[in-house]
């Protein structure tokens, strides 16, 4: 690791009004300190655009993932995709955004609206250069980084939202940014910032968008490790080792269930004070522990928490209430999805009697299947993960 920069990426898209598939694609994908994001608008719309997106996106994540150059890029891709009978021509537009050890930005875009940069919150005119590559013509920016850089590609979707409806010439890139800037805030995950614009688009378009409309963001931003506890250890000699190990870890501190919250007061030599606030009557109320960042109940919780994570992963959750939420749930995700690059999970085996009453419909191994089942899923949100077990 060359630095403590760390990547967040993430996109929305809306269908054009009337169809269920969408013409634009976004691939991401992330391995050690690089990050690549190709977002692809196929010609047209429907099935038609979805397929030239899905293969213009992923030929192009592959070949860029394998070093090779954009020339042979466009060249392969030229000479793949199909050529449409109607207008002649064979191509899906495309914008690729490539973080390099957390250092460096290169972007590559064809046809489509250029990428915005925020530095600091405001517009930032990067370097471009221009050339022809197969008859292609392709913009090319290489930049150093730094910490709060926000990347916004999108198709063109976004630009022409509410033409000949709310606005006669749409929303143009520069109102979009001046949108960015008003809403920017450093905290923001890349997915909210995009499903923000989208949002506003959607709202442009009278709630039936004219066009597939996609946006996919990039942040640059330092590594923020989380670190979660659940469960107490298997047997009684190994808890002051999973305490050591927890409480000396860097970053914030969840705590999850009962038995596991009063091991954790003990050895911090504190009480846990509990709250009466029910925010949301289905989530347990939280505790609190000096020390602690964050103290919640287990499993209940932590279902809910897994449930938050499954609908941002797969973009169903377009409002992402969650984040104004004060309930134990809503705040583990808060750490979890937003703040947190690198999650630390110490998962205790011990059987829980409470768990084996068979009118509870909650058996042995629910707590470690979880933990398993976020653990995954926050990894393909893009978090780096570690589970130990006691």
């Amino acid at each position: 690791m060359t630095n403590d920069l760390t990547t967040d990426a993430g996109y929305v898209s809306a269908n054009k009004f009337g169809e269920t598939l969408c013409g634009d694609r976004v691939v991401i994908e992330s391995n050690d300190d690089n990050t690549l994001l190709v977002l692809a608008d196929g010609l047209g719309s429907g099935v038609k655009a979805n397929i030239l997106s899905t293969l213009t996106s992923r030929i192009i994540a592959t070949m860029i993932s394998g070093g090779m150059p954009i020339d042979a890029c466009v060249e392969t891709i030229a000479a793949t995709l199909p050529v449409c009978k109607e207008r002649g021509v064979a191509y899906s537009t495309f914008t690729v955004i490539h973080i390099l050890n957390n250092e460096t930005a290169r972007i590559i875009q064809f046809d489509n609206p250029d990428t915005i940069v925020l530095r600091d919150g405001a517009r930032w005119e990067y370097p471009v250069t221009t050339r022809t590559v197969s008859g292609k013509t392709i913009h090319e920016s290489t930049f150093p980084v730094k910490e709060h850089d926000v990347f916004i590609a999108m198709s063109d979707g976004a630009p022409y939202a509410g033409l000949g409806d709310a606005f006669n010439y749409g929303w143009t890139r520069e109102n979009i940014i001046d949108f960015a800037e008003a809403n920017y805030q450093e905290g923001n995950s890349a997915k909210y910032i995009a499903s923000n614009i989208v949002d506003e688009c959607v709202r442009l378009y009278g709630g039936a968008p004219g066009d597939d409309t996609t946006v996919a963001a990039v942040r640059i931003r330092r590594r923020h490790p989380v670190n979660l506890m659940i469960g107490p250890p298997s047997t009684k000699d190994q808890d002051v080792r999973m305490m050591n190990l927890f409480f000396s870890k860097q970053g914030e501190k969840i705590v999850c269930g009962g038995t596991t919250s009063k091991l954790a007061a003990n050895y911090l030599g504190q009480q846990v004070i509990p709250t009466l606030d029910y925010p949301d009557p289905e989530i347990p109320p939280i505790s609190k522990i000096k020390g602690v960042d964050l103290t919640t109940e287990g499993v209940v919780t932590v279902s809910k928490v897994l449930t938050i994570a499954e609908k941002f992963l797969d973009g169903s959750d377009a409002d992402m209430d969650w984040t104004n939420h004060h309930d134990g749930a809503s705040l583990i995700a808060q750490a979890l999805i937003e703040r947190a690059t690198d999650i630390n999970f110490f998962v205790g085996k011990a059987i829980n009697p409470a768990h084996q009453n068979p009118d509870l419909p909650i058996t042995f191994g629910i707590k470690i299947q979880l933990i398993d089942s976020l653990a995954k899923c926050l990894e393909k949100i893009g978090k780096k993960i570690k589970v130990s077990y006691f």
